[in-house]
């Protein structure tokens, strides 16, 4: 177990890394932030804990607060405490916010102090311990399951956050399970009794952006026949979800500035102000940082909506809860349709072993699929191979085709040869019982096969 610790004091940093090793853990002490940031980088994994100074020396650019930051965005599993000799009310805040377990100021600090706050820390960080155990409980009661250290850092950051008023910026790649995350956060809150309301950023038309959101009055636009209330009326005294926020274009934009900072919104052709007591939580999958160096993004809303932060990793940093994942839609699908199936331990290992580019969206879809078409009690490597092929296949069919205008017809015509397809390949080519599994007669499985022509001997030459 290491420990890092980072100052521009050395005496100080060997003093701390001297009481660090007195309690067996091992550690690794930098004396500026890049030189630290360089190792969190790389080593991360063999870190588990961090000890920072806020204050670097006149020379450097960067402080403790950003290798914080960049710990925070990157590496939100590994704890950290920050340490400072001129320990303000603001700091800590600001050292709270991005996210830091504890604040120690010099002044007060001792051997005693700091074996105390690395033991608790520690404690906290133990799978086995009861807080533990209590946070992945909370988790999974909102639908998030796993038992790995970056999901146990990640409940505490949202029990943590969520009992705050701070408005959260939730990221991560897609499939990870934001819109979860802000329902969590919802669900520990003050709010929880009231209204939780999602906007569905990408699916909103520009030219109605503010009717929908802030509502207008009647007569105010061609089609205005009623006065009608927005989505921040809906969320009074409750939450209101920014779900893709990313996705929001810059020239409306503007348009978030005052209602997120005062609380005060105005509905299209009113000239009367009403206030709305709202939490806002947004999520998104795109860099906003980048955004706003490439003029895509404004600054302010960024900060007015992130005054704090939840990156949520992706499944292939933490691929030990995949085991978990996979027996809670196991168990789920096996009370629901009363059977009896298992995964095999060698197809639970290939299901660890995959990239999964989708994340948690795209293992829960393969296992929905693989449970409800493998007519087997014991799932093994070559019924999961079977299946994900297909899924594969039809992935790169749906981005092959996302250029395209197709027909709801044509949709619907491809959804019926895919479970055609999967089902021939599970029956391996047997016509018959892929008509019986179907649900229709060998001869109107016959006619679709000539119509989307499909070639069953394929099917057939896999047969073991």
């Amino acid at each position: 177990m290491k420990i890092l610790i980072a100052d521009d004091n050395k005496d100080f940093c060997s003093t701390m890394a001297e009481i660090v090793s007195s309690l067996n853990y091992e550690t690794e002490t930098f004396n500026t932030p890049d030189s630290a940031i360089n190792y969190i980088g790389i080593n991360h994994s063999k870190i588990s804990l961090m000890l920072l100074d806020i204050e670097f020396g006149p020379g450097e650019s960067k402080n403790g607060l950003d290798i914080l930051d960049f710990s925070r965005k990157n590496f939100p599993q590994i704890p950290v405490v920050m340490i400072s000799g001129k320990g303000t009310i603001e700091t800590a805040v600001k050292a709270t916010k991005l996210g830091a377990s504890n604040f120690i100021e010099k002044s007060i600090i001792s051997k005693e102090k700091i074996i105390e706050v690395i033991n608790s820390i520690i404690s906290l960080n133990n799978p086995e311990n009861v807080e533990s155990q209590e946070i992945k409980k909370f988790l999974e009661v909102n639908g998030i399951i796993g038992n790995s250290k970056e999901l146990i850092a990640l409940g505490d950051n949202i029990i943590r956050f969520g009992r705050t008023e701070l408005n959260v910026l939730v990221t991560g790649e897609t499939g990870t399970g934001k819109k979860l995350v802000a329902k969590a956060l919802h669900n520990i809150s003050r709010r929880n009794r009231q209204a939780f309301v999602t906007v569905d950023i990408p699916n909103i038309p520009g030219d109605l952006f503010q009717s929908e959101l802030f509502g207008h009055v009647k007569g105010s636009f061609s089609g205005a026949v009623d006065n009608k209330k927005g989505l921040f009326h809906q969320a009074h005294k409750g939450t209101l979800f920014l779900d893709e926020i990313g996705d929001l274009p810059i020239e409306l934009q503007s348009n978030l500035l005052l209602p997120v900072e005062e609380k005060s919104i105005r509905r299209v052709g009113s000239v009367q102000n009403e206030e709305v007591d709202i939490r806002f939580i947004s999520a998104t999958d795109k860099d906003l940082v980048d955004a706003i160096k490439n003029n895509k993004y404004r600054e302010q809303l960024y900060h007015r909506l992130r005054e704090c932060e939840i990156h949520l990793p992706p499944l292939r940093d933490r691929r030990e809860d995949i085991p978990e994942i996979c027996d809670y839609y196991l168990k789920s699908h096996n009370e629901h349709f009363s059977e009896q199936k298992v995964f095999s331990p060698s197809s639970m290992e290939f299901l660890c072993e995959q990239n999964w580019s989708g994340n948690i969206r795209e293992l829960i879809s393969s296992l929905k699929l693989s449970l409800q078409t493998i007519q087997k009690e014991v799932i093994e490597v070559s019924d999961l191979h079977k299946v994900l092929s297909i899924e594969s296949k039809n992935k790169e069919n749906r981005l092959n085709s996302f250029s395209e205008i197709r027909t709801l017809k044509e949709d619907i015509e491809e959804v019926d040869k895919t479970k055609i397809e999967t089902t021939l390949l599970l029956t391996n080519g047997n016509v018959s019982k892929s008509a019986a599994k179907l649900g229709v007669s060998r001869e109107t499985l016959h006619s679709k096969i000539r119509k989307y022509e499909i070639d069953v001997q394929q099917y057939r030459k896999k047969k073991s």
